[in-house]
């Protein structure tokens, strides 16, 4: 029995005038992720299939689970289009299945098929009842849920129903660039920025000697598992050492995080505009430290026009925490090694800061010259899903 991989597209249904659009954005994300095996894809404007070898089957699948743009994806039987063949599959498939309840739904996509889809179902629904003793008809609730997907050539019997990752295809928005600290937010949200298919490039602002390669590797680990949702992700590494030391060296120690945060605002836009990013991406959480208040953020946003998308900015820790969990960057994130934010925070960092007074601070040394020299030697690492390159950028 010759099966295949009918994905449902979900949310791309309804993009009307730009549908094909993101279809062959999916269709393209799709066949780059299943690369390494030997598929053949087609696509229409409701359905994607995938024809496979059996034994590729559980691979696909986890490669599949990490493909934004798909709604749901079913193993289907192929049969001929007619009554008898259709039913003679049905009595080979339900065989050796174990059940007590089950339901039959029909979705008739070639009309010119003589049967109406209900009564294909009771046509279905009897052969089942003839052939397995002990099972009955149950529509609410059914312990095994047959589908049949009738066409003009062939026609589709499946059981089960693996759900995707849902979104958008990445790819369908412009580029985001990610502050990707070594914390549990900053990967959510590069997760869910993706979700909405927005491609990302991941920063990481480090401060060696204060802060170790464990913290960096932690962050390249971190890198690892946003790619898997990506053809690839670019890491750049930002050497903010100089910069931050001076902050702390002449700036007041209340103000040192708002003045810090200011500094990398500056460099993510110079490093979005070089890199052609069309918004910054943080984890940052409404509340949760003294840089995440409303206060805070309009203060460290001023030295920007880029948009900043903050897509964890309304959850709480726990469902931060749960997200991270199921993307399995939380392991990596808990990790004890600091990274720039964390290793000098001050004891009463401003929760309501004053632009005015931030500006004050920010007179006290001559921070541009040390942003263009960060700049000069940013370091960055391509990540293909478990595969890393180091090119170090001129």
């Amino acid at each position: 029995m010759k099966r295949i991989i009918l994905i449902k597209y979900g949310e791309l249904s309804t993009k009307k005038g730009n549908k094909n659009f993101f279809i062959n954005t999916l269709y393209e994300n799709v066949k780059n992720k299943l690369k390494q095996f030997d598929v053949s894809i087609f696509k229409d404007r409701s359905r994607m299939y995938i024809e496979f070898h059996d034994s590729d089957l559980e691979e696909i699948k986890i490669k599949l689970d990490c493909v934004f743009g798909i709604h749901m994806y079913h193993i289907a039987y192929i049969v001929d289009t007619s009554i008898e063949s259709i039913k003679k599959l049905l009595v080979e498939l339900i065989r050796d299945l174990s059940f007590k309840t089950f339901k039959v739904e029909t979705k008739r996509s070639d009309k010119s098929f003589s049967i109406h889809s209900q009564d294909m179902n009771h046509i279905l629904g009897s052969v089942v009842l003839k052939n397995k003793v002990g099972v009955s008809v149950d529509v609410h609730n059914p312990e095994l849920f047959i589908k049949l997907e009738i066409r003009e050539t062939y026609s589709y019997v499946y059981f089960n129903a693996y759900r995707g990752v849902g979104g958008y295809p990445i790819g369908t928005q412009p580029k985001g660039l990610l502050m990707l600290s070594g914390g549990i937010d900053s990967p959510v949200s590069g997760y869910l920025a993706m979700k909405r298919g927005i491609p990302i490039d991941c920063v990481y602002f480090e401060a060696i000697p204060h802060t170790s390669l464990d913290a960096r590797n932690k962050v390249i680990e971190l890198s690892k598992k946003l790619a898997k949702y990506s053809n690839k992700v670019q890491l750049h590494i930002i050497n903010f050492t100089q910069i931050q030391e001076e902050i702390y060296k002449n700036c007041h120690s209340n103000y040192c995080i708002t003045i810090m945060r200011r500094m990398m605002y500056r460099i993510m836009e110079k490093m979005a505009n070089k890199y052609h990013g069309f918004a910054i991406i943080n984890g940052e959480s409404v509340g949760q430290v003294a840089s995440q208040t409303l206060t805070s953020m309009r203060v460290i946003n001023e030295v920007t026009c880029m948009p900043i998308l903050r897509p964890v900015a309304c959850f709480d820790k726990l469902e931060i925490i749960d997200l991270a969990k199921k993307i399995g960057t939380y392991d990596i994130s808990i990790l004890p090694y600091e990274d720039c934010c964390t290793v000098f925070v001050p004891k009463h960092p401003v929760i309501n800061p004053s632009l005015e007074q931030a500006k004050k601070e920010e007179k006290k040394f001559d921070f541009m010259s040390m942003i263009d020299k960060a700049l000069d030697e940013v370091v960055t690492i391509e990540i293909f899903d478990d595969q890393q390159q180091f090119l170090e950028l001129l």
